[in-house]
């Protein structure tokens, strides 16, 4: 389906604050649809129509009743003939009600609100329901429908949708969670029966008809915030061991609070299960944070092995095993610090430079790294093995690239990834690979774990070639960013 603005912005002639402002009435408007208890729809005037046809460019159906429709009608373009009711409020940029023939002539009740902002006419929002014949509305239908007629001339006076972008969330309270309507002074004028049991969850068992939030033992700042700004504000409210989501939204005329909707919702599991996600979160990332103490603790360990050592090939093979385990080290050191399971292998990638810099480089061999590109969040799953093949690569590239003799030169790092494949070149412009050199007959043993790292735990290819531009080196990796799904 067509996204809203680039439906308004090709159907219509309205101008970028208008659409704006008809964007956040839709992202605020499933409210209005389960107070009214009807299809709500907007319409807007079809560019160079005159206000003879519309186009529609949203519609929600209510959550608290039956929809009319069951097709989706936005993109639906319509005449004054067929909807005269929207033509008409269009025309006088009044509240306009009527009826309406659908579903092979059955009859509905439509009631045309104008969307002003600021001064102008933008959008009609039509509410459309079946008529209710021989039932009187009960207590709680009267006054979610009073609560719609307020928000209706907050509408039709530019005052709702608020200037704001209010974030929509699975956890913000509906209607259904329950209402309590508040008047002028913040006192509870109507509690829905679903509001008074979520009172009753909070051990407030009180009459609260009449009374203020803080009068029966609630935090009401979210309400003293509502009134005090004409805003609408959300905020948790704990109780005992209860917590209440508390959205307070405020009822205007022309500028003043006259009173508000005030939805509650029990979210206590929810809050529950936060804290256990955080409390988990935490422990992970200790893991991560001892897992590098202890692997740190291995080096150091190493190291002072090496030193007591006299053979060189001894001390070497020690070395290289200990830079072998500060860069896995590295990975759960970022771990320890992220958020998720997922990090940014730039970071990391850096680090390891600096070790090759570090560690491998001497005044006589100048080797200059470089890292182009971004290789995105990886899992740690493919960072670990990463970091220790391009560790690997490195040290090969400076080695067998720039050996004992040579002056030196660059290594560059590039990276591509497209969201489905990582792409990991390592070049150097070094001596080149000798003659007759491929990798299944190669014995390094540095370059067999980088081969076995990539096809056994990331699930890559990898292929090593002299550079077709310059002399040297490209060795090239070829990663899956996310695991394969199994299909059975």
């Amino acid at each position: 389906m067509t996204a809203f603005d680039e439906l308004a912005q090709a159907r219509t002639e309205l101008d970028p604050l208008a659409i704006t402002h008809l964007q956040r009435l839709v992202a605020s408007w499933s409210l209005l649809a389960d107070l009214c208890f009807a299809d709500l729809l907007l319409f807007a005037p079809e560019a160079g129509a005159d206000g003879e046809r519309f186009i529609i460019l949203g519609q929600i159906r209510p959550t608290t009743s039956q929809t009319l429709y069951r097709e989706d009608q936005v993109g639906r373009v319509v005449d004054s003939v067929e909807r005269p009711v929207v033509a008409r409020a269009w025309q006088l940029g009044q509240i306009i009600d009527g009826e309406l023939s659908i579903n092979r002539g059955e009859r509905a009740r439509v009631q045309c609100i104008p969307v002003h902002r600021k001064d102008a006419l933008v959008g009609i929002l039509a509410r459309e329901s079946a008529p209710s014949v021989g039932r009187r509305p009960g207590e709680l239908e009267r006054v979610y429908v009073e609560i719609f007629d307020r928000f209706a001339r907050m509408i039709t006076t530019g005052e709702f949708p608020f200037p704001i972008d209010e974030v929509a969330s699975e956890e913000a309270p509906r209607v259904g969670d329950g209402v309590l309507l508040l008047d002028s002074t913040a006192r509870v004028e109507y509690a829905s029966p679903n509001a008074i049991s979520a009172l009753h969850r909070m051990g407030v068992h009180a009459n609260a008809e009449g009374a203020r939030l803080m009068e029966l033992g609630l935090d009401e700042s979210p309400v003293k915030a509502a009134f005090a700004l004409g805003l609408p504000a959300i905020e948790d409210v704990d109780h005992g061991s209860v917590t209440m989501l508390v959205r307070c939204i405020p009822l205007l005329d022309h500028g003043k609070p006259t009173g508000a909707a005030v939805i509650v919702r029990d979210v206590t599991d929810l809050r529950r299960r936060d804290r256990l996600l955080l409390s988990k979160d935490a422990t992970i990332r200790e893991v991560h944070h001892r897992v590098k103490n202890n692997l740190q603790t291995i080096s150091s360990l190493l190291r002072i092995q090496g030193r007591r050592m006299d053979s060189s090939e001894a001390k070497l093979a020690i070395e290289e095993s200990v830079r072998r385990i500060r860069s896995i080290a590295l990975v759960h050191e970022t771990l320890s610090r992220a958020a998720g399971e997922e990090l940014e292998f730039d970071e990391i990638l850096r680090q390891l430079t600096r070790m090759a810099e570090e560690g491998l480089v001497n005044p006589e061999r100048a080797v200059h790294f470089s890292v182009e590109g971004d290789a995105g969040e990886l899992r740690a799953e493919v960072a670990t093995p990463l970091a220790l093949v391009v560790s690997e690569l490195l040290q090969n590239a400076v080695e067998h690239g720039f050996p004992d003799g040579h002056p030196g030169g660059h290594v560059r790092i590039v990276l591509e990834n497209d969201g489905v494949e990582l792409c990991v070149r390592v070049q150097d412009d070094g001596v080149g690979l000798p003659p007759g050199f491929t990798l299944e007959e190669n014995s390094s043993l540095g370059l067999t774990i980088v081969a076995a790292l990539v096809d056994s735990e990331m699930s890559g290819t990898i292929s090593m070639d002299a550079r077709p531009d310059a002399p040297g080196t490209t060795v090239e990796l070829r990663i899956p960013v996310h695991p394969a799904t199994v299909t059975g």
